[in-house]
This record gives C-alpha cells, structure tokens and sequence, in this order.
C-alpha cells in the first residue's frame, strides 16, 4: 500500500518552445490605433464592427448576402466566420487586402472540442477534473486552428448549468463555479498559449455573458430570472477567472436577463465587464442576438437595436447585419455618440494589432505549417489520453470490470456499438473522411482479432420496435459478457437541443432489461451530451461507465478502460436526477427552514413524497477499479478570519489491487452567516496519481500516459497544475 501526504498546491515548471512570436508593446499599438482611426470614413469604421459567415456549413440562421465578398473589398467586414483551411482564407483575406486600407479580417471558427482532431465534449472533460489534460487539449485545438489560418475560436463556453434539459449544457463544466473557474482559466490559456502573436494561438471568446445556462425551463434562448445574489455567487466567477487568464474577447448571450435582453444590457457588458472589471478586449454578439431584441419586444426595430447593442457596450454584430445597415445613420442623426463608435472599433483594431495581422495579414495562413500539424499523429495520442480520464466509472458490481483479455466470447451490443460519427458529439468540426474509432473498432484494436466479438444492433438509438432484441437475446446468450453501448445520438445535444424528456430515447432501457434477464453480466456504457436518467439500469445493470462523446479516438479510450489499460479517475462535474421532476438537483442546495434529517419522517419537510431529494449520481461521484483511504484530516488552525487561511491535510493511502488517480475534494459548510450559505462548498482538490508494485503492466501504461500529458508542448509555460 502506498501513501502520499495531500498538500493545497504544488507547481509543475516545464519549459515549452513556440511557433513565430511577434511582440509590440501596448503604447505603440495606441499609436498605431490611434493613427489608422484618423484615416477611417464613417463606413470603415463601421465596417469593422460587422462580422459575416462563409460559405461553409453555417452555425446559424443565414440572413442572404449575395454581395459579402464586395462588401469586404469594400472595408466593410471585420471578421469572418466559417471561413477556414489555408486555401480560402488566404483567398478571402486577399479580398481584404484590396480595400483601401487593407485591414486585415479575422477568422473565427467554433473550435468547442478539437479541431481536425476531435477531443471529447467539454463537459467530458471537466469530468476528468485534470486541468493539466483540459489546458492541453485547449492547446492541440488551438495549434490545429491556427495553422489551418484561423485567428480566433468562440470558446470556452463557461456558463454554469444546473439544468440538463439544456442542449448546450454539453459545452460547458456542469454545475459548479469553483470547479467550472478552472476550467475556464486552463482553457483560455490552452488557447491563447505564450500569448496573442504566437502563430500557435488562437483568441479565446468566453461566452456567453451572462446567465445563459440558467434558462428557463432548460428551454435554449428562453428567459432567465434571478438574483443579484445568484448571478454573482454562482454564475459570474467562472467569466472573471477566463478574464483574469487573459480572455481575448467576450460574447453576449440570446437570453434576456432580468427583462433585459443580454446583447442590449448595459449594467452586463458596460458596468460589470469593461468598467468594474476592466476588460480591453472586445465583446461579439451571439449569431443575430442583436436583431433579435426586437422579437424579445425590447427594440422596435433594427435601428433601435443597433442603437441599444452599441449602447450597451457590444462591439461586434456576428451575421446580423445590424451595425452595417444602421450606425452610419443613427451617429449621423446624432441618436448615438461617434465616441460609442470609436471605442468599440479599437477594441477590434487592437486585436488584429497584437495578433500581427497588419505586419503579414496571412502570418497564420502556412501551407506547410498546416499539412505538417493537421497531420500530426501525437494529436490523436493526447486525444486518446484525454478521453480515458473523461470516462465515469459509475457502477462496478463484483468487480466486474476490468475484463481478462483471456475472456472467450465478449457480446457486443446495442445502436451505438459501431456508430462513428455520434462520437464526435455535438460542435465538432467537419471534415472529408472522417473516422472516429467507434466502440467495436476499440475493441478490435484492443483484442487483435474479431474471434472473441460478436455483434447485433438489439435496436435503433430512437426505434420503438423491438424486432431486433431477438438476435441481441442470441448474441448475449452465447457470450460470456455483454458490452452494451446505448445512449443519445449526437445531434440530440447542443445548440437548439433542449430535451423534456432524459430517458434513455425509445426503447434501449427495455433491450438492457431483455439482455439482464439472459443472466449474462451486463456492462453498460452510457454514450450522451448530457445527465440521461436510467434508474432501472441504475440499479440492475452489473457494470455502467458513462463515456460521453469522447472524440477521435472514443472506441480505443473505452477500449482501454474496459480492459483495466488506463484505470478510470474521472468525476461528475454535474449531478445526475433521478426524475425530470427534481431538476434543477446540484449539490449545493440550501438547507432550508425544514430539512430532512430522517429519510422515514417527511411530515411537512422540503422533500417528495414519491423520490428522494438526492440525485442518482451525485456531483463529484466517480469509482475506480482501486480503493483509496483518507486518514489523519487535520487543520493548522480553528478559527478563521474573514480574509484568511486554513491549511488543511490528509492521509491518502492506495488499498486496492491497481495503479490509479484520486481525487480529494475538500467542501465547506459555513452553518451561521450573514447570508444563508449551501449546505456543501467545493473550495479546492487534488488529482493525485498512484503506482504500485502489484500491478506492473498498468504502471507502464500510467508512466507512457504521464510522458504523453507532460511533453513539451508550445504555449503551456511554468503553470499551477493538479495531478
């Protein structure tokens, strides 16, 4: 057994190389701002302001523009969007460098997850609760980006959600600001590497600010409501933290927050963002919010939402064509001031200066550069080690797993066994032949042969016939496992996505209750965006991992874990419910005046007569196939100031048989305050690795894993990291 002392924090220093640097102090680039705006018409500067989408697959309602490209040798356009590969946007920027003053465009991209190599959904890898391994996958995604001659990624998206009805909830870190504030520092900082300027980095944009995760009724664009409270506490820590790593840019988000729509809500952007918290940078709508506060009934027309967003504090209108066809006018009838105008325009100019588009507008736009990174096999190494610290083991009867490679017959089941493409999950970028690794290729991969596999569909991801449940009944019967992949299909979260239903969709619980009933051992793997509610397979199944949409390299990652080559470490990072009717369900739930102290007494308590309070999987639950020991908790001191400190300390002993990570997570409860305070607090942890003698195959794997994660890579420099 092995035993290591728990410390708050300690410091891994590595030194990284980087791509083309290119560094200009502050003050010359006012200057050179300062210069350019003073040779600016009205329309150019305008121009700037407004941002289109390519001809790629769009991320949103296209409005028609059949004039975009005369609009951008015009001075007309800031940034682009969808624009993407060396090729054209080398081709589109030339368009650019034939307006009269040959200011360069941006080229966004959603990169949510990877670019030509896809990582797992975010909310997958908050799971792994490594930010070392979310830095890093921020990192590869950026070097992708920007070799491939983009400049700036519409993420991290840090909105804290408690609801996962909400499609979108897939792209964020769940449900807690401690956990979901470092999450978004590692991945601004995996994104913007050494800094803007490096050929390496790409521009983060945190979004969306504010509340968006707290829609009504998990009902995407719907309305929220909430406290002063609420909003400061829970929702706003993760977008100061992006801030606070250096956050490039900001977007505005589509819901309205109380009764005031976000892209037009001046104490968000205004008072908060750029003069509470300083911020330099530049704030984007969301694709057409600007345009869209005139459904929300807060705008009578366009002009009067041009007039409120620029107003309000938002600089740039994504595929609104709002700014484009109403700022000129609106400073010309004086209704708003050209100083609105001026400052939202530095803002951009200021971006493109530090990125060193004006010295070579197609610095990030290398041929050679693109086929040598795109083409880059490490990448889908770090992938693939970035999935397997996402997988949850959430059930583990008998020690069923990990599976003997010596077993003989291995069933292999269910509408998500040899899907590709659902693997990618929602926010992928797509690509001509592409090929995630589904389950039964990890397998394959894994076993050497198909001799040990066999296969049946059992039915569709959302099929309400049971016809195929007959052959999966024979495969199983004929097995000596089951491995059963069910879950959602990857276009059923996201964007647009909501849910009211989180059930396994159509029949799949019944085929995992057909295939439990043939006696054979029945691992489960859980593939989705978001929390699903299975409770019979809960409580029936032998074995559940929750695998998410892990990428690139999904099959091997399961592949992996199934077998006992990587050990599973990863934890919630949102709770689970048992029923639709318990949402919102997070942990850190207030007390109340009538907690329930006896689960057999519920006589006028705050409970259900007809479900538990708890979820079924709560926040920061997560097994492994080693068992830990906390001893000797101890604090240096009792009593703690209203600025200070409390050091606390532990014991953690590995008991078990395996190699394998921890993580300690430390919570508070304050029982008296000024405020009323949750009844648990996450307020810090550690990811902490074990070796052991018993087990030296895994051991070499977690020491090849290690070398993998910890490689120089440019852009991580000397950081603060768990492990």
């Amino acid at each position: 057994m092995l035993t290591k002392k728990i410390l708050t924090l300690f410091l891994i220093s590595i030194s990284y190389n980087v791509f083309a640097q290119h560094t200009v102090s502050p003050a010359v680039i006012e200057k050179k701002i300062d210069a350019l705006m003073a040779k600016m018409t009205l329309d150019e500067k305008v121009g700037q302001l407004n941002q289109y989408t390519g001809d790629r697959t769009a991320t949103g309602p296209v409005t028609p523009n059949s004039t975009k490209y005369d609009d951008i040798k015009a001075g007309k356009v800031g940034a682009m969007l969808n624009v993407r590969g060396v090729a054209d946007t080398r081709m589109v920027q030339g368009i650019a460098m034939q307006s009269r003053l040959k200011i360069p465009l941006l080229f966004g991209q959603d990169v949510i997850h990877g670019y030509r190599t896809t990582f797992p959904i975010p909310l997958a890898e908050a799971a792994s609760w490594d930010m070392d391994a979310i830095e890093l996958s921020a990192r590869t995604a950026a070097t992708e980006a920007a070799a491939s001659g983009i400049h700036w990624t519409f993420a991290p998206m840090v909105d804290i959600s408690r609801d996962p009805r909400w499609g979108r909830v897939m792209e964020g870190a769940g449900e807690d600001p401690y956990l979901g504030s470092l999450i978004a520092r590692a991945r601004v900082k995996g994104f913007q590497g050494n800094g803007l300027g490096n050929t390496d980095a790409i521009m983060a944009c945190v979004k969306h600010f504010a509340a968006y995760g707290a829609a009504i009724a998990g009902r995407d664009y719907n309305t929220v409501d909430m406290s002063e409270h609420t909003l400061w506490e829970v929702y706003l820590p993760p977008f100061k933290a992006a801030l606070d790593a250096g956050a490039a840019t900001f977007m505005n988000s589509f819901n309205e927050f109380n009764g005031i729509p976000a892209t037009g809500n001046k104490y968000l952007q205004r008072d908060i963002l750029k003069d509470k918290w300083g911020f330099t940078g530049f704030i984007v709508s969301d694709w057409g919010s600007i345009k869209e506060m005139v459904p929300h009934g807060y705008a009578k027309d366009n002009a009067d939402a041009a007039k409120l967003a620029i107003t309000a504090g938002s600089d740039m209108d994504l595929e609104g064509h709002v700014y484009i066809d109403n700022l000129k006018k609106l400073v010309e009838d004086k209704k708003i001031s050209i100083d609105l105008v001026n400052d939202a325009v530095k803002r951009v100019l200021r971006k493109k200066f530090e990125l060193g588009l004006f010295d070579d507008p197609y610095r990030f736009s290398d041929a050679e550069r693109e086929k040598k990174v795109l083409g880059d096999p490490e990448n889908k190494v770090v992938a693939r080690s970035v999935a397997e610290k996402s997988i949850v083991l959430l059930k583990n009867q008998d020690h069923l797993l990990p599976l003997s490679k010596n077993i003989k017959t291995i069933a292999v089941i269910g509408p998500l066994a040899k899907s590709n493409v659902d693997m990618k999950g929602a926010w992928s970028v797509q690509w001509d032949n592409d090929h995630p690794v589904s389950l039964y290729e990890g397998l394959q991969n894994k076993l050497g042969s198909n001799e040990k596999l066999t296969y049946a569909q059992g039915c569709g991801i959302s099929d309400t016939s049971k016809k195929g449940f007959a052959d999966a009944i024979r495969a199983a019967n004929n097995a000596d496992v089951v491995i059963l992949a069910v879950g959602e299909a990857g276009v059923m979260s996201g964007e647009a996505k909501s849910r009211a239903s989180l059930h396994l969709p159509g029949v799949q619980e019944s085929l995992i209750k057909a295939l439990k009933a043939t006696g054979k051992p029945v691992v489960v793997m859980v593939m989705a965006g978001r929390p699903l509610i299975f409770s019979w397979t809960a409580g029936h199944a032998n074995a559940i991992l929750y695998t998410w949409w892990l990428g690139s390299e999904a099959g091997n990652a399961m592949a992996d874990v199934l077998f006992g080559d990587y050990n599973p470490s990863a934890k919630l990072p949102i709770s689970f419910p048992r029923a639709e009717g318990q949402i919102p369900v997070f942990y850190a739930a207030k007390n109340t005046g009538r907690p329930v102290r006896d689960k057999k007494d519920l006589v006028y308590k705050s409970a259900y007569i007809d479900l538990p309070n708890s979820p079924q999987f709560a926040f920061g639950y997560g097994l492994s196939y080693t068992s830990f020991a906390i001893t000797d908790l101890k604090l240096n001191k009792t009593i703690m100031g209203q600025n200070g400190q409390i050091q606390v300390t532990c014991n953690l002993k590995n008991t078990g048989k395996y190699a394998g990570a921890e993580v300690v997570q430390l919570y508070i409860h304050d029982l008296v305050a000024s405020v009323t305070r949750p009844v648990k607090e996450l307020k810090d942890f550690q990811k902490v690795f074990f070796k052991t003698r018993r087990d030296k195959r895994t051991d070499i794997y977690y020491r090849q894993r290690e070398a993998i994660l910890l490689q120089p890579k440019a852009g991580m420099g000397s950081r603060a990291g768990r492990f």
